[in-house]
């Protein structure tokens, strides 16, 4: 766990958070931008999870970072009425991937992606408890009495973390995507190949996904 622990330090922390924060709440209605379909769902380091339908007609790719307060914000206010109204009708597929802003993110998604099938509710959980361990004095000492909600033993919570492997792929799939897709900031969407970055409140999905049907 040595990687991880060094470095993560209150000081980088509350700097991280102060950075966030400042960061405008705000939604563009039309695209920054248009990449390939094909590239962004290429392979990458680790495997994608889905939910929704594998067929649905409308394809959303989130990049979050897990101590980002606005990727908060949307899993917590946002997420569960796309979910309803379009991901659970069939109308659309949503894949979150990972885009850690800095270590401690990186070893939430680590500990998320070891949860398996679980990955999103173990990530929807971090995103609903996010004040309990992202901006605390001990972090990862919060992180690990969060998921021990889950059932994980603080072995498993050590073992993951010195996983170097799984810490190498989380950054890959960041690193790529800001390689191919010039993504710089959390979070940062992608509808069908068109790029929408920052909060998007559930009145601009609507809009942005009925513009997908036309």
């Amino acid at each position: 766990m040595a990687f991880i622990t060094t470095r993560i330090s209150r000081r980088f922390l509350v700097a991280s958070a102060v950075a966030l924060i400042s960061l405008p709440a705000w939604a563009e209605k039309a695209p920054a931008g248009k990449v390939s379909v094909d590239e962004l769902m290429a392979a990458n380091a680790l495997p994608d999870v889905v939910e929704g339908k594998a067929d649905a007609p409308i394809t959303i790719v989130e990049y979050a970072s897990m101590t980002c307060s606005h990727c908060a914000a949307f899993h917590r206010d946002v997420y569960p009425t796309l979910k309803k109204n379009y991901i659970d009708q069939g109308k659309v597929k949503f894949i979150l991937r990972e885009f850690p802003l800095d270590p401690l993110a990186t070893a939430a998604f680590m500990l998320a992606r070891a949860s398996g099938d679980k990955r999103d509710a173990v990530v929807d959980l971090l995103f609903q408890q996010q004040k309990n361990w992202a901006f605390v004095e001990k972090p990862l000492d919060g992180l690990s009495n969060v998921l021990k909600q889950t059932g994980l033993s603080e072995d498993a919570f050590k073992a993951t973390l010195k996983d170097q492997q799984l810490y190498e792929n989380v950054n890959k799939v960041r690193d790529r995507a800001a390689e191919k897709f010039g993504i710089s900031a959390t979070p940062t969407f992608f509808v069908n190949g068109d790029k929408y970055s920052g909060e998007i409140s559930a009145e601009d999905w609507d809009k942005i996904l009925s513009a997908q049907k036309k």
